[in-house]
């Protein structure tokens, strides 16, 4: 499976992006950077960084949109810092990448990407939908050509996570998710109904430390931040952008509805993510929304996956 992540780096961003690494039958393309639970140009930087942690320093990545389509700016929200820390990965320190990011645009990158592999290439975006979005605003021709786009977003059956109606990622631009939504693109959307039915626990973080690698440490380190700043009756924490990785490589895990689905753009309701009574007849659904998954087979796969990749950069280090 050829892929593409669209992430705003970010603990679970971390989390997917070692997930991706580490699973051998993805083959992962580039990485776009955005805003979100971070800056975006901090977020390219921590994926440039984990990339070169986990012996993976020639994955190009690309510096994606600093604001949303409508906005002219973007303030990091103070939920943000205090969840994922000041620099994004739980205030645990990482050797800084020499390389730097590509000078082609993150937009751009997807844009060819779509015309170069087409239907063969999923894109899996955790953090808002604006680079997406932006690249069908400019390339319009891309949407008959693009394959399935699996995101991180929304919610359906339960309350938001920022308001009573919206879920982070599509809060920040809920333009640009109801753009993706009616594009005609297919869509999956893992939301709050299924990330926060898995969680991770201290006892994988400790054996990641266990691995002695530098980034079983470093992402152990990350990971106990992150299950600090959840409730302690969760047990662990949430696998909110993991979880759009795991509905790509293994969509039987998921139970989905397809649905005609919109977000709310405007007033108290803005990035809600509801069903369209107006397309509700046409019997062609536009987004096929998660509403369950088997919670212990991902769990696991997960786990095993980032031990794994984390022996592996061990040994890769030792060589």
């Amino acid at each position: 499976m050829k892929m593409i992540l669209d992430l705003d780096t970010g603990i679970d961003d971390g989390m997917a992006l070692a997930y991706v690494l580490g699973s051998e039958d993805i083959e992962l393309l580039g990485v776009v950077g955005t805003y979100g639970n971070v800056y975006t140009e901090n977020g390219v930087q921590n994926v440039l960084n984990i990339l070169e942690m986990c012996q993976a320093p020639s994955i190009p990545v690309y510096e994606g949109e600093k604001h949303a389509i409508k906005k002219s700016g973007f303030l990091r929200l103070e939920v943000s810092a205090r969840i994922h820390g000041e620099n994004g990965v739980g205030q645990v320190s990482m050797k800084k990448a020499q390389r730097r990011k590509e000078e082609l645009s993150g937009v751009d990158f997807l844009i060819s990407a779509v015309k170069k592999y087409k239907k063969d290439l999923v894109i899996a975006a955790t953090g808002p939908m604006t680079n997406l979005a932006s690249a069908i605003i400019k390339a319009p021709e891309i949407i008959e050509m693009m394959g399935p786009v699996v995101i991180m977003g929304g919610a359906l059956t339960i309350p938001g996570n920022v308001t009573p109606y919206a879920e982070a990622n599509i809060s920040q631009d809920p333009y640009a998710a109801k753009l993706l939504f009616e594009s005609g693109v297919d869509v999956t959307m893992v939301g709050l109904d299924v990330t926060q039915r898995s969680v991770l626990t201290k006892e994988s973080t400790g054996k990641w430390r266990e691995t002695g690698s530098v980034a079983g440490m470093v992402f152990a380190d990350m990971v106990d931040y992150y299950i600090g700043e959840h409730d302690s009756s969760v047990g662990g924490c949430f696998l909110h952008d993991p979880s759009a990785v795991a509905a790509a490589k293994n969509p039987k895990w998921f139970q989905m509805l397809p649905m005609h689905m919109t977000v709310v753009t405007e007033g108290e309701a803005a990035g809600r993510t509801i069903g369209s009574q107006e397309r509700l007849r046409e019997g062609n659904p536009n987004v096929k929304v998660c509403i369950g998954v088997d919670d212990k087979a991902m769990e696991k796969d997960l786990d095993d996956t980032l031990q794994n990749l984390f022996i592996r950069c061990g040994k890769a280090r030792e060589d």
